[in-house]
């Protein structure tokens, strides 16, 4: 599902260099930048196109497109390669493709399901697949805990990764830390800023263009919100 919302982000610029330092950002960016995390690598490649990666594993992910069915195990499908599916769970209003809105698979070993009722807990054999019928559809999911299967708590609040009453700062190269008046302070002294006139403010948009822009600046830079919304445009422009 890939969402139409625009993200916002707040950045901080020398001016004289045209470098952000740090940026503000909400629980909805912090998100997003987290669920890169949950991406397998052939999902990004898929997402950033193979030909603008950096690297041979774009020339790999080629490679697998080309090759025939017949060289392929009987048990293997190029699609577990070219579109995975990741083990963790992003529920999030990620920008990009989420990885978690593929099909059902046996591969999701942590993930059980049993029937709904009271005595959905006795079940010897609970099912790995949620369509599964026994009285009825096995839609309750279970999860381990210390070898043992456990009902799932239903999820309440928030969704995503990070709490949203707390602003955040990140930094040009997508390091993220909970924003305080004392952490911008000490960021600014690690900076060696002791005029704030040398700084300038500026709120970006970050959609889905900006999004993939961000992913691969993430692989090749340690300067990503620079060159997504400062060099890149400069270049356009």
């Amino acid at each position: 599902m890939v969402s139409n919302n625009k993200l916002t982000l707040k950045l901080l610029i020398e001016k004289e260099s045209q470098k952000v330092l740090f940026a503000e950002a909400g629980k909805d960016v912090v998100d997003f930048l987290f669920s890169l995390l949950a991406m397998p690598i052939g999902s990004v490649i898929k997402l950033i196109t193979k030909e603008s990666m950096t690297g041979c594993l774009g020339a790999t992910y080629g490679s697998l497109e080309q090759l025939d069915d017949t060289y392929l195990l009987s048990s293997q499908t190029k699609s577990n390669l070219l579109n995975p599916t990741s083990s963790t769970k992003v529920s999030t209003n990620a920008l990009l493709l989420s990885v978690t809105d593929a099909p059902y698979s046996c591969d999701k070993l942590n993930e059980y399901y049993t029937c709904p009722g009271k005595d959905s807990y006795h079940l010897s054999s609970p099912s790995y697949n949620p369509q599964h019928i026994c009285r009825k559809k096995m839609t309750v999911e279970l999860g381990f805990v210390e070898g043992s299967i456990v009902k799932k708590e239903e999820e309440k609040g928030e969704k995503g990764f990070v709490k949203g009453v707390v602003t955040y700062n990140v930094m040009d190269d997508l390091s993220v830390m909970p924003m305080s008046t004392i952490s911008s302070v000490t960021l600014l002294n690690q900076f060696g800023i002791k005029d704030l006139s040398t700084l300038q403010e500026k709120t970006v948009r970050l959609g889905l263009p900006e999004g993939l822009e961000l992913l691969k600046a993430s692989l090749q830079s340690k300067n990503v919100l620079t060159d997504v919304f400062l060099t890149k445009k400069k270049r356009k422009a």
